[in-house]
């Protein structure tokens, strides 16, 4: 699947940064954990929906990659939505081992990223 291959009408939907990206929320299916938050470019999306596995773009090593092709922590991509402004897709995925970087499951899971709850 090329860029040129994304479903007829989501090309135009999608409102980009200067550098073409939008970014990714990526929400577990089974438990509704918002897991990390990723960007994306055309190329990425064509690919996480020819294969549903999750493609991203990294801005800092400027170079495409599926999550978990190196950790062996995959997300299986079920759903895939376009919010009501066009520049936000939410993945829908089976996730495989920790989702971020840092070993955890999802990049919000700990006490010390906590900055309000309700009491």
């Amino acid at each position: 699947m090329s860029d040129s291959d994304l479903p007829e009408g989501v090309a135009a939907r999608l409102k980009r940064n200067p550098d073409g990206l939008f970014s990714a929320v990526v929400q577990e299916r089974g438990t509704g954990d918002v897991l990390m938050v990723a960007w994306m470019d055309d190329h990425a999306l064509a690919q996480t929906l020819a294969t549903r596995k999750a493609t991203y773009y990294s801005r800092s090593r400027k170079q495409y990659w599926v999550k978990g092709e190196t950790s062996g922590h995959y997300q299986y991509v079920h759903e895939v939505r376009i919010d009501c402004d066009g520049d936000t897709v939410l993945l829908s995925v089976d996730q495989t081992g920790a989702a971020c970087h840092t070993g955890t499951h999802t990049c919000f899971d700990t006490d010390d990223r906590l900055l309000l709850r309700a009491e």
